[in-house]
């Protein structure tokens, strides 16, 4: 059982490497050890699969190397793959932010890409897609690879790396690619969680009591900054802002949150002026849930009405509304976390084919490489983008 190319890995990159190659004539055997192809686009955006980021580009992605990803995403960009989508008559929208997720379900992403796999034997090429296949060995030698399955073995000239990294184990996600890295000499950037929520702990841990609440904010972490809403939970912090900033988040930093973003500088002053018997939890009611205007308000010590606070107070009171300081202890773990930071080093790979310097025929896509993108849609473009470079390249 001999194929061009073998690819472990049944995911986004993995399917769409798979079919592409396949559309170059290349016979293509993608062993996948779940029992059914695709599972994380099935429940990616809700069930609607945020497939990509109209506005995906290179500063939307951590890495060691922030230059790798360049090279691939210029070559098969959101508008390619929406092009795809449409060929197919796949109904899409556009949510905030450049997110586009399909009208009606996950489920049509799966199938256009199983559909593409198919269209392989009309340019001379064969896919194959064998589920419930536990990779037991790989090797390599001077003819190629080779790869047993159970009592199976297949041999192939080129071997890719689909297997995503270890978030969402529930999923059946595992650390496997690392593992084959390290096999292939290939070294390893350390894997952590991304977008991931946050815990809290110490004085921080009042705030689990507005579980559920959420508010429209500025956090930040470092140097970097998302404008949208944070949710408080249970365990700490979580919702699109924080997601997103617990991908560049270190044990040990802090992070701040601006609760009123849209507030000009002074605006407490102003309410002062303009109505000095109301409170400051009155004035924050304006923009925040009642019960985190009320916590806030209780933080800052602020309850009288604001004629008999000082003007030096109130700017305080702004100042920390404006950058209040959380000191996670963690994060809730790659159980929870989207995708994983870090991964099978760039410097190992070609950006133009993503194929490992030191081993020829042997390429790595997806997830499993250190490039991690932003929340909303944009590891969708990477998976699509990473997996093209590949296939164009075998």
């Amino acid at each position: 059982m001999h194929y061009d190319v073998i690819i472990l890995g049944g995911g986004a990159a993995g399917l769409f490497c798979a079919a592409r190659a396949g559309q170059r004539g290349k016979t293509v055997l993608v062993l996948e050890r779940s029992e059914k192809p695709g599972k994380k686009i099935l429940i990616s955006g809700g069930g609607r699969c945020n497939f990509t980021n109209i506005g995906a580009g290179p500063a939307n992605y951590l890495s060691a190397n922030p230059h790798f990803a360049k090279s691939a995403l210029s070559r098969y960009t959101p508008c390619d793959f929406l092009d795809l989508i449409e060929s197919y008559d796949i109904a899409w929208h556009e949510k905030t932010l450049g997110q586009l997720f399909c009208d009606s379900s996950a489920k049509q992403i799966v199938a256009m890409l199983l559909e593409e796999c198919t269209k392989a034997e009309q340019y001379g090429g064969k896919v194959r897609v064998l589920c419930e296949a536990e990779v037991a060995s790989t090797a390599h030698d001077a003819d190629g690879f080779c790869v047993t399955t159970g009592g199976d073995t297949y041999t192939s000239q080129a071997l890719v790396i689909a297997t995503g990294g270890p978030s969402i184990p529930k999923m059946g996600a595992t650390g496997f690619a690392y593992d084959l890295a390290r096999q292939f000499g290939l070294k390893i950037v350390e894997p952590r969680p991304a977008l991931v929520p946050l815990t809290l702990g110490g004085e921080d841990v009042l705030f689990r009591d507005l579980s559920g609440v959420s508010a429209n904010v500025d956090a930040t972490s470092g140097k970097v900054t998302f404008h949208e809403a944070a949710l408080f939970t249970h365990k700490g912090l979580s919702g699109p802002s924080i997601l997103q900033v617990s991908s560049y988040w270190k044990h040990g930093e802090p992070i701040t949150i601006d609760f009123l973003p849209d507030r000009d500088e002074g605006w407490l002053l102003e309410a002062k002026r303009a109505a000095p018997r109301s409170t400051l939890k009155t004035q924050l009611k304006d923009g925040l849930s009642d019960r985190l205007a009320a916590t806030l308000s209780d933080r800052l010590g602020l309850e009288t009405e604001l004629g008999n606070i000082s003007d030096k107070a109130l700017r305080e009171a702004e100042t920390q509304l404006r950058k209040w300081t959380f000191h996670p202890n963690g994060t809730e773990g790659f159980a929870k976390a989207e995708v994983t930071s870090g991964g099978i080093d760039t410097a190992e790979l070609s950006s133009k084919t993503m194929e490992a310097k030191k081993v020829p025929g042997l390429f790595v896509i997806g997830e499993a490489v250190d490039v991690t993108g932003w929340l909303g849609g944009y590891n969708f473009q990477w998976a699509w983008a990473s997996a093209a470079a590949a296939a164009d390249g075998l």
